[in-house]
């Protein structure tokens, strides 16, 4: 008897979500989404205008390259060279490591994925779970009984309804 209320001492529960279904759910998170995808469709419109203007120089350089001085050539090559730069640093600005889409995915989406930590911790506590998995991305389980699975319990505690059951 001693043993097996020592054991019973041990078990904890587990539970599992799937973040991207809860965030899917959730019109503050498409919406961030949707302003992403906007600001982002912008600015490669940008990009490609300036790598549009740096072609039309080099065609129209090479069409009068042929009549020009040495020094002229120079001159506008190190001018196509320099719009080129630009272009790709701009490029790298927007779209590169740490650059203004980061920043703005951080700036919008962000707080949305801290509000849905926070509630998951809440309810993990309130519930008495010693461990949450997140099935979405890199974690791999090959099997998960759905009687663990909090996604709309989380939902609902975010204050958005959904069509199914929802979780205990």
């Amino acid at each position: 008897m001693i043993v097996l209320l020592s054991f019973a001492g041990f078990a904890q529960k587990y539970a599992y979500i799937n973040s991207e279904y809860i965030l899917s759910n959730m019109s503050e998170y498409k919406e961030a989404q949707a302003e992403l995808n906007r600001v982002a469709v912008l600015w490669q419109k940008e990009i490609e205008a300036k790598f549009a203007s740096i072609d039309s120089m080099y065609r129209k350089y090479q069409v009068e390259a042929v009549t020009m001085p040495e020094q002229m050539k120079k001159n506008r090559e190190d001018a196509i060279i320099a719009q080129e730069k630009a272009a790709k640093d701009l490029q790298k600005k927007r779209f590169g490591q740490d650059g203004d889409l980061f920043k703005k995915r951080e700036e919008l989406v962000k707080p949305i994925q801290d509000r849905v930590i926070s509630t998951v911790n809440d309810y993990a506590r309130e519930k008495g779970y010693a461990f949450v998995f997140d099935t979405a991305g890199e974690m791999t389980i090959i099997y998960a009984d759905p009687k663990w699975d909090i996604n709309n319990a989380i939902l609902q505690k975010l204050g958005i309804s959904v069509n199914n059951e929802l979780d205990d």
